[in-house]
């Protein structure tokens, strides 16, 4: 069967309106933290052309604000001034060049914003205040509705300046529009509130002056949200009949699918892990059942398998697949080669693409190093003046990262690992529920060290004689972290409460049962996925921690709803804000830091999720017998996942 035979749905070619599009896959539109000063940049041009190069079949950029009043967040495309055109036309240029269409996202955020930029009101329809941003807007003039209509069409005019396919008007989860369409934040009494057909009625105007101002040759495309999850909010009924006023005017070309609100449903929008993928397909079927336009479907795409089911099951005519594209701009190219088992597959771990830009950084990728860095990476790689001989002791995402980039330049590359297995505590922490995923990490990079011919090699502890025995040109140490015993830790294995680390848990090492304490100064996955585990095996868990929020980085994640959810469920008990000070008499002496008052916890266990310490020791060895040697990774400094993978990428690509 030929490649394209096994996704024959997916790569087949549609019109949409006055654009043919290659395939089905569509790099939908997301922030990226890319603009600066307000302007598109040359990231902007090199991320989304290196998508087209990878075989996207449709482009739709991120947001560009149509007013003033919009200015959500710094990095903002500001759409309304005419200074952008020239940056549109290197993006549209650039991407054109790889035979992809790209159509621009046009949006004003409403109530969802901040004064904080502007210093200007933030407009919406009604003066209900968003539950993240906690301002209170004020609500349109009939001249101020008018504005921002106006806004939309010149807007408009500038990306078709600027060389777009057409222009996709954002009215799901983070909207004005929206705003506009829910009975939750529109309380309107006049022609813009009340039913339906007068919440619809911006948007009608405002696809009916961007339709006007593009003209018949371009795309225009209404994304909706279909279902807000929160009260009062959009159902899908009201979505599927929102749809159908669209669909009326006879002026759009596709309708686009969003599930959410990005402030209080946000974690249902850029779903992690723990969320099924396809999950919000029921609102593109129900929405191509009642209207006659492609309708794009969204939802946590991993694989072209996924994508070709839900088009050939009719749930939708197009698939939304974007973090899997930032994961591996190749997604589209390597399923239609037939080359799927080399796709890098998307986690869903949300740590450097939705977290990182939570943080105000720009966007990126905890396994693809050059996300977000393609504009300033060599257009080749360079081969090394010499081919060199590497010895990489470890073999957990630092290490594997740095065969990978070492391999890839021309070198000849050994991994050596100690345990009989390749991914380190990566493989530890996918051991628990709901975690699994994190796992493709390591899958997708022995895949590839597969493929570039690297030597793989496991059981066997890396010394100096191990050095000397193979005679390397270089080694890369990659050796990982220790667990640090707390300071207020008996001996191992000494009396009542076992004081045992995460890892020991993960392992197999030790089985608590009974009543645990879950000790957490990490703020993280550590702490809460054993919780879980033990809730599951019986354990009666409490997490302490002296944050004032239990898994605290779980937010920027879009993690925190769902354990919350989970650990009320398994009636794990959440303790903020307090210390171990002492393990005493067979029990755990605590004090509420902010108040000093102590108190004391009698159970079986307790297991630490704290930090570490560098196991560097092989570093320094070689570093005092002048053995040519680089480090990466926890044995540098304990970190996350994303600082490895960068570690090893740098070193091994500059042997």
């Amino acid at each position: 069967m030929s490649p394209v035979g096994r996704y024959p749905r997916l790569f087949s070619p549609m019109r949409i309106g006055p654009v043919t599009v290659r395939n089905r896959i569509v790099f939908s539109a997301h922030l990226t933290n890319y603009a600066d000063d307000g302007l598109p940049t040359d990231q902007h041009v090199a991320y989304y052309a290196a998508r087209a190069a990878g075989g996207a079949g449709l482009i739709v950029t991120e947001e560009h604000s149509v007013h003033p009043t919009d200015w959500p967040y710094e990095k903002m495309i500001h759409g309304f001034h005419p200074e952008v055109v020239p940056g549109y036309r290197l993006i549209t240029e650039a991407v054109h060049g790889h035979g992809t269409p790209i159509l621009a996202q046009i949006n004003h955020n409403g109530g969802q914003a901040s004064s904080m930029y502007t210093r200007l009101p933030v407009w919406a329809p009604s003066p209900v205040a968003d539950p993240l941003f906690r301002e209170v807007p004020k609500p349109l003039t009939m001249t101020e509705i008018a504005d921002v209509v106006a806004g939309y069409a010149l807007v408009a005019d500038h990306c078709r300046q600027g060389g777009f396919d057409g222009i996709e008007l954002q009215c799901s989860h983070s909207s004005i529009v929206r705003g506009f369409l829910s009975r939750a934040t529109n309380h309107r009494r006049d022609d813009y509130g009340g039913d339906l057909e007068n919440r619809a009625r911006i948007l009608v105007e405002i696809v009916a002056a961007v339709r006007e101002t593009i003209g018949p040759g371009l795309a225009l495309g209404v994304r909706l949200c279909g279902d807000e999850l929160i009260e009062d909010g959009i159902t899908v009924e009201e979505a599927v009949e929102t749809a159908r006023i669209v669909a009326a005017t006879g002026q759009v070309d596709y309708i686009n699918t969003s599930i959410g609100v990005a402030t209080a449903t946000l974690f249902m929008i850029e779903a992690s892990m723990h969320i099924p993928p396809g999950y919000a397909m029921f609102i593109p079927s129900a929405i191509r059942q009642a209207v006659d336009l492609p309708v794009v479907g969204v939802g946590r795409f991993k694989d072209p398998l996924q994508a070709e089911r839900a088009i050939d099951d009719g749930l939708c005519d197009l698939v939304g697949v974007v973090r899997g594209q930032i994961a591996d701009p190749d997604f589209a190219a390597k399923a239609r080669s037939g080359n799927t088992e080399e796709i890098r597959l998307c986690l869903s771990c949300n740590q450097e693409c939705v977290g990182r830009m939570g943080l105000n950084r720009w966007l990126g990728c905890i396994e693809n190093p050059h996300a977000g860095r393609e504009s300033t990476a060599p257009a080749t790689v360079e081969p090394p003046v010499r081919r060199k001989r590497v010895l990489v002791a470890g073999a957990g995402p630092a290490g594997l990262q740095t065969a990978i980039a070492a391999s890839g330049r021309g070198h000849n590359v050994v991994v050596q690992e100690l345990s009989d297995l390749a991914g380190g505590q990566i493989r530890l922490a996918a051991s628990v529920p709901n975690r699994a995923e994190l796992g493709d990490l390591v899958r997708n990079q022995l895949a590839e060290c597969r493929r570039l011919g690297v030597e793989l090699r496991f059981g066997k502890a890396v010394d100096l004689d191990y050095i000397a025995s193979e005679a390397p040109d270089v080694v890369v140490v990659a050796t990982g972290a220790n667990p640090v015993r707390p300071w207020w830790a008996p001996p191992p294995g000494e009396g009542r409460p076992r004081v045992v680390d995460v890892r020991d848990v993960l392992d197999g090492g030790v089985d608590p049962d009974g009543s645990v304490v879950v000790f957490d100064e990490l703020g993280f996955h550590q702490a809460t996925s054993v919780a879980e585990l033990l809730a599951d095996r019986g354990c009666s868990v409490e997490v302490i921690t002296p944050g004032m929020v239990v898994g605290q980085d779980l937010g920027v994640t879009l993690d925190q709803e769902q354990w919350l959810i989970r650990s009320t469920a398994k009636k794990i008990v959440l303790t903020t804000d307090t210390i171990v000070t002492a393990i005493a008499d067979g029990a755990v002496q605590v004090m509420h830091h902010p108040t000093g008052v102590a108190g004391v916890r009698d159970v079986d266990w307790v297991v630490c999720a704290v930090q570490q310490s560098p196991a560097e020791q092989l570093y320094l060895d070689c570093r005092a017998a002048a053995v040519a040697v680089e480090r990466v990774g926890d044995c540098v400094t304990p970190r996350r996942a994303h600082a490895a993978v960068i570690d090893g990428q740098r070193v091994g690509a500059a042997l």
